[in-house]
């Protein structure tokens, strides 16, 4: 599964602005919001948000995937932004995330959503991808990893 195909290169970022966790999603949530998938911004933030409720989305290792599944979608969207002092999103190993991977679905997108989310977890189980985003330059570079075999 290539996941480049659900970013686009105006979905990247490497300077995150936010300094909070509901910073970071409203920021991620406007990066997004420049794909033409989504109909209603405002809904899909809201999604995200009442999602991280339930449980947070920072995996660990400096990775977070906030998420949701809404109506205001028409086609799965996935944004990317890097933060270089890192985030405090009471991560499951309470580091600072830098790595965010938005990703937003319709909701009828179930077995979709879920690979997609499949996928990029195992792409970021690995130091070396993590590495290579920490450091990347180009959203090129970022659509690389995205769609490597690692």
């Amino acid at each position: 599964m290539k996941l480049s195909k659900f970013c686009e290169e105006d979905l990247v970022s490497f300077d995150l602005k936010a300094k909070t966790k509901t910073g970071a999603i409203e920021e991620l949530v406007d990066l997004a919001s420049r794909s033409t998938m989504i109909r209603d911004r405002d809904e899909v933030l809201n999604a995200v948000l009442e999602r991280e409720k339930l449980v947070t989305t920072g995996v660990g290792y400096g990775v977070a995937f906030p998420h949701a599944k809404t109506r205001a979608l028409k086609g799965i969207v996935i944004a990317f932004a890097r933060s270089n002092e890192g985030i405090d999103f009471q991560a499951m190993d309470k580091k600072p995330v830098q790595l965010f991977f938005l990703i937003a679905a319709p909701e009828d997108a179930i077995g979709a959503h879920l690979n997609v989310m499949a996928r990029l977890s195992f792409l970021m189980k690995s130091e070396q991808n993590r590495q290579k985003l920490l450091n990347a330059r180009t959203a090129g570079e970022v659509f690389m990893i995205l769609d490597s075999l690692d």
